[in-house]
């Protein structure tokens, strides 16, 4: 991918918002389990960063995906993953949905203040007993004249505590799993709505998660995007630029775990030389860095297609598999290298072996990655006729 001097830029605003409003912050948000989400979405939505390929009409920058994957890489060098998690929910989990099938009405009342900032974002597709087996989950909408009703709940849903809208895939019909969902955008302050305590996670603890719980919740029908029945399609034609943003923000993170252990290895030395002189240590960093430009040049490659309008599906599920694994590989190998400083809690190697353990769960399982994979191979097994 040839990147312009309009992705370079973008590349320098991301990178010095991140070093001046989030990485002076990490510790102090890590510990108390939350970060100032609308003072920073908002500085965010000052910039544009929250709008970048969304339609300029809704006050979006309208560039193409291209743009996008700039920006996710350079948030990747927080030094926590929680802010960066939190961001990518608004701009490419709970929005393109809005943004790509939305009515007028639901794109100026919902996803031109998501851009600007003044409005926060969760996406409700996940359940206690339906994570990434999207087709089995339970919360309904039933038709109550020209309202819906809803019922059920939503489990491990980042940015519930503070958020405005929440994107929720519900049943809408009793007809089969793949044709009876649909993607309705419900105001947080509707009542009926209620949250559970912060759930405790192993990491991104900065940013906030609750299960959230529907009871009777009433919504008008005109806040369904697009046509009922179709959001099982729509979240996943939507899954397939959180994974590909999934990608993109690992790739900084990983380099720099593999740069901060080059540093520690440099200056810690046993039996007289540095560490980073044993030739296991140095050859295995050369390895990693090696998958890091793996991942790197199949995550560009799935993004030049997908802005040419190909379909993506499994590069993208390549990408998110190998994202996920190559970063519990790269976590892995550096915090050995650093001992029983690595073991600590504070330090930045621990904290990104705890973040990316979640890579590999959240926005579909790598087992869910190989199972797509799989089916576009023609080499997965059809289901068992009884």
């Amino acid at each position: 991918m040839i990147f312009t001097e309009e992705h370079e830029a973008l590349r320098k605003t991301v990178r010095d918002f991140v070093e001046k409003e989030i990485n002076p912050h990490c510790d102090e948000w890590e510990e108390a389990g939350e970060f100032p989400a609308r003072e920073l979405f908002k500085k965010l939505g000052n910039l544009g960063i929250l709008g970048i390929q969304k339609p300029e009409e809704y006050g979006g920058m309208g560039l193409d995906y291209s743009y996008n994957l700039v920006a996710a890489e350079e948030l990747g060098t927080a030094q926590c993953g929680g802010v960066p998690l939190a961001i990518g929910v608004q701009t490419d989990m709970c929005t393109p949905a809005i943004a790509r099938f939305g009515s007028d009405q639901l794109k100026r009342e919902f996803l031109a203040p998501a851009i600007s900032g003044d409005k926060i974002g969760c996406i409700g597709v996940s359940e206690v007993g339906a994570g990434s087996d999207v087709a089995g989950l339970t919360t309904n909408a039933k038709k109550e004249g020209d309202d819906y009703i809803i019922n059920g709940s939503k489990m491990w849903i980042t940015n519930s505590p503070k958020a405005d809208f929440i994107c929720l895939l519900a049943n809408t019909s009793g007809g089969k799993a793949h044709s009876n969902k649909s993607l309705i955008v419900v105001p947080m302050n509707t009542p009926g709505i209620t949250f559970s305590k912060h759930l405790n996670k192993l990491g991104m603890r900065s940013s906030e998660t609750a299960q959230v719980f529907f009871d009777d919740v009433r919504v008008p029908q005109r806040n369904r995007i697009g046509a009922e029945g179709t959001g099982f399609m729509m979240q996943m034609v939507q899954f397939q630029e959180e994974r590909l943003w999934g990608a993109a923000n690992v790739i900084k993170a990983l380099e720099m775990c593999i740069e901060k252990t080059i540093e520690y290895c440099r200056e810690r030395k046993t039996f007289g030389t540095p560490l980073i002189n044993n030739q296991v240590i140095h050859f295995r960093l050369a390895e990693l860095q090696t998958e890091v430009e793996a991942l790197r040049a199949l995550t560009y490659q799935a993004c030049e297609l997908h802005v040419q309008g190909k379909d993506v599906t499994k590069l993208a599920s390549m990408a998110k598999l190998k994202a996920g694994r190559l970063g519990r590989e790269v976590t892995d190998s550096c915090l050995q290298y650093w001992g029983g400083m690595g073991y600590m809690w504070e330090n930045q190697l621990s904290r990104a072996f705890r973040d990316v353990r979640l890579v590999s769960i959240g926005g579909g399982a790598d087992e869910i990655m190989l199972g797509i994979i799989c089916k576009l191979m023609g080499t997965l097994p059809g289901k068992r006729k009884e």
